[in-house]
C-alpha cells in the first residue's frame, strides 16, 4: 500500500449539495479500493487563469493509502466525470 494525495477542483457554477454529491463520489471511489486518511475542504477559491470560462473552483484535498495500480483508475474517472474541472494525483514521499 502506497500513500497518495489527490487535489480536486470541482466547478464552482454547482450547487453546494450537488458539489457535496460529486466529493463524495469520489471519497465512495477511493474508500472501495484503498483507505481515507484525511479530507481537507478548501472551499470556493479564485482561480489563477479561467477553466472552461470559470474564474472560481471549489478545492478539495484528500490524502489517502491505497494499491499502486488505483491512482490510474481514480484518474481516469475524473476526467469522464462533467463538473471536474481540475485534478492532480501525487504520491506522497516515503
Amino acid at each position: 500500500m502506497a500513500k497518495y494525495e489527490t487535489m480536486l477542483v470541482t466547478s464552482a457554477a454547482l450547487d453546494e449539495e450537488a458539489s457535496t454529491a460529486l466529493v463524495g463520489k469520489f471519497k465512495t471511489l477511493i474508500e472501495a479500493h484503498g483507505t481515507i486518511d484525511s479530507v481537507d475542504e478548501w472551499g470556493k477559491r479564485r482561480l489563477a487563469y479561467p477553466i472552461n470560462k470559470q474564474e472560481e473552483g471549489v478545492y478539495t484535498l484528500i490524502k489517502f493509502t491505497c494499491t499502486p495500480e488505483f491512482p490510474a483508475e481514480l484518474d481516469r474517472v475524473y476526467k469522464i466525470t462533467d463538473g471536474v474541472l481540475r485534478t492532480i494525483i501525487v504520491a506522497e514521499a516515503e
